[in-house]
């Protein structure tokens, strides 16, 4: 079984419910392959917290707390060299 994790709401309910709105027209043929695979049990969508998304750090300027945590619970250390013009 494959899991796709996602912090956003509307892709989990949108992968579960088969009532087409206007403005899924765009992704109407990916939607329609993430609801089969989940129909026959091959998938699950689960929520993820955006605090829990470690993809962010890859995806998105983040405050320096936020990106430390996230370069910790990859467990990547801080460099002991400075980059950093003098």
């Amino acid at each position: 079984m494959t899991i796709l994790s996602t912090s956003n709401v509307s892709a989990i309910y949108l992968s579960g419910n088969s009532v087409q709105h206007q403005r899924t027209k765009p992704i109407e043929m990916d939607i329609h392959f993430v609801r089969e695979k989940v129909a026959r049990g091959q998938t699950r969508v689960l929520h993820v917290p955006s605090r829990h998304q470690i993809a962010d750090i890859f995806t998105k300027g983040l405050p320096q707390v936020r990106f430390d945590d996230l370069r910790t619970s990859l467990s990547v250390r801080e460099s002991p060299a400075s980059t950093a013009g003098v």
